[in-house]
């Protein structure tokens, strides 16, 4: 018995989501059946996340238990064949029965790609938001920095979701702007359902005048979900990286 580790990268606008459902086209399901094919077993992926629909990955990372002796190369080689030409897996290894690609992550990283020009960009269409008003990046960058540390999420998380606890750590929050791209990142040990999506929401309100700072720490003190901004739309949403223990990583 063998366990692999897959790095993948996907666009998501070409997907509804990571995870397998009826009668929609997902990560996961291209991946079971690219295997299927190459291996002759019906494994089962373990993922290290779920995205949303429209939500894009520069780095996934899954693994799988197989009793195949394909070398990773030819397995890395075949699955890219197969998969959809918006899906392609960037490395292919064995590691130790133990590894889980989902409990034993211990951080990511998201970023989040607004187009800040009166005129859209063709090229960021689906993978970016267009916001055509001018936005105080300096503020929003002092703002994001707000979230740091650990805290009751609850106001940034959807309604409906059933995890026991939205206590989560935040590593570094920074705004930045690279020309007319204006990117948000976010690092921690982990993410609620929507939850950097209602951040770049809220900081996006806070850079129209309709929040303050003071309604951002106010958030994180009540956990109410209308003390937060709205929810931004998954089409500038990427998962940049995921971490792992040394000796795990992808590095």
């Amino acid at each position: 018995m063998r366990n692999i580790k897959l790095t993948l990268c996907y666009d998501g606008a070409a997907f509804h989501g990571y995870q397998q459902q009826d009668n929609a086209e997902t990560v996961e399901e291209a991946l079971k059946a690219a295997l299927r094919r190459l291996l002759g077993e019906d494994v089962k992926p373990v993922s290290c996340s779920r995205t949303d629909a429209g939500v894009h990955a520069e780095m996934f990372v899954c693994n799988f238990k197989t009793e195949s002796d394909r070398e990773n190369e030819k397995l890395l080689r075949g699955l890219n064949a197969l998969l959809p030409l918006a899906a392609a897996v960037l490395k292919c290894e064995d590691v130790p029965l133990a590894f889980h690609a989902r409990y034993d992550c211990r951080g990511k990283e998201y970023r989040y790609l607004i187009w800040n020009a009166p005129v859209r960009n063709p090229f960021y269409v689906g993978r970016a938001l267009h916001v055509s008003y001018a936005l105080d990046v300096a503020r929003m960058d002092r703002a994001a920095r707000l979230f740091c540390g650990t805290h009751d999420f609850s106001a940034y998380c959807a309604s409906g979701s059933e995890v026991k606890s939205k206590v989560r750590t935040v590593f570094s929050c920074r705004v930045r702007r690279e020309g007319d791209l204006v990117v948000f990142s976010v690092r921690g040990d982990g993410f609620l359902y929507n939850m950097v999506r209602i951040m770049v929401g809220t900081l996006l309100s806070l850079s129209a005048g309709g929040r303050t700072e003071a309604d951002i720490l106010r958030s994180l003190e009540t956990g109410e979900r209308t003390d937060a901004g709205p929810t931004a739309k998954a089409d500038g949403l990427y998962l940049h990286e995921v971490f792992y223990e040394e000796g795990d990583s992808n590095g």
